[in-house]
């Protein structure tokens, strides 16, 4: 249905102004950034079309690669949407891109799954400052050489234009000695990031009581 179609009460514009941010759904509140559709699709259908194919979890880091490939998105759509996302994850943490230099840095943001009872394998995507990108959970289970290929790992670099990666997983038992499945993973990966010019800056193992850097350990 085309905007001009809907009763003004119930457009989304017409709705924020009334009632607030807070009562609109995701499509309309997508809508009312996208401004207008196409001839063949009203503005809150693409954006229910955007919300389905890219995913209402995945649409606050989209790159835009990804935005700007969609139906009735030009460069400058995409634009918008990319900066009006990562000005609203800047407010959400009240500061600007994190950068990543320490491995404590890591540790400290992986909060979450230092006491995971299952093995978290996470990606940092940086960019040239080493600010943060977007961050993956690549898989989750025994961390061994097969489950985690270098395509999981870098597509999402080469899509998000990243300039380099940080790798990390928890050991929920405790110990921070890198296993041999590790330690082979790691080479793996960074002869991956090599041939694609993307730099594996560290692989950081977290557990709740601390950290193991293989760059600090010369295991890398």
């Amino acid at each position: 249905m085309m905007i001009m179609d809907m009763p003004r009460v119930e457009r989304p514009r017409e709705k924020l102004m009334r009632y607030g941010p807070e009562k609109l759904s995701d499509a309309e509140l997508l809508a009312i950034m996208l401004r207008t559709g196409t001839k063949e699709r009203g503005v809150l259908d693409l954006a229910g079309d955007i919300l389905r194919k890219v995913g209402p979890e995945n649409l606050k880091s989209a790159a835009y690669s990804e935005l700007q490939g969609q139906p009735g998105i030009g460069p400058v759509k995409a634009c918008e949407l990319v900066a009006c996302f990562e000005l609203g994850r800047r407010f959400l943490h009240g500061k600007k891109a994190a950068i990543y230099l320490k491995p404590q840095d890591i540790w400290a943001e992986l909060k979450d799954i230092r006491e995971q009872k299952k093995e978290h394998f996470v990606t940092f995507y940086l960019d040239t400052r080493n600010q943060e990108i977007k961050r993956d959970i690549v898989s989750i289970g025994t961390l061994n050489y097969n489950l985690v290929h270098p395509r999981e790992v870098f597509e999402p670099a080469v899509k998000n234009l990243a300039a380099s990666v940080i790798l990390a997983h928890n050991h929920p038992s405790g110990c921070l000695e890198p296993s041999d499945e590790d330690l082979s993973l790691t080479k793996r990966l960074a002869q991956a990031g090599k041939l694609l010019g993307i730099e594996v800056l560290d692989h950081v193992i977290v557990t709740k009581e601390g950290w193991l850097s293989f760059k600090q350990k010369n295991l890398m």
